[in-house]
């Protein structure tokens, strides 16, 4: 299956961000980074919630693309595909990184010369 991670729909998007939106997703993802884990790894890891709820929590970062499931016999394999964060990167955090740098010198600048603060 080919993705085009680039060119997402609203839809995918939305789903993206919801999924980035809880702080429980953001952590099952800060566990994969290090590697695939289990869902009774992530269950672990994650003592506050019963499995039934790290599953539903699983399920929306399937739908959203940001882990590949993998079953071996019993177990669960959680992977994590970075490239639909790094589509958000390239599409909002990039771009908007480089316009406040780019304000920020200006400042700068202005600041160095003596000159009142205007940026444009």
């Amino acid at each position: 299956m080919l993705y085009f991670y680039n060119m997402m729909t609203e839809d995918q998007e939305d789903m993206l961000f919801k999924a980035l939106g809880h702080r429980a997703r953001r952590r099952m993802l800060d566990l994969m980074k290090e590697g695939p884990q289990t869902t009774g790894a992530l269950c672990e890891a994650l003592p506050e919630l019963d499995r039934c709820t790290v599953m539903q929590h699983l399920g929306v970062l399937e739908a959203a693309g940001l882990i590949i499931v993998e079953r071996q016999g019993r177990e669960r394999w959680n992977h994590l595909d970075a490239l639909p964060i790094h589509a958000v990167h390239e599409r909002w955090i990039g771009p908007y990184a480089a316009y406040a740098v780019s304000k920020l010198n200006q400042l700068k600048h202005a600041v160095e010369e003596g000159e009142s603060p205007r940026i444009r």
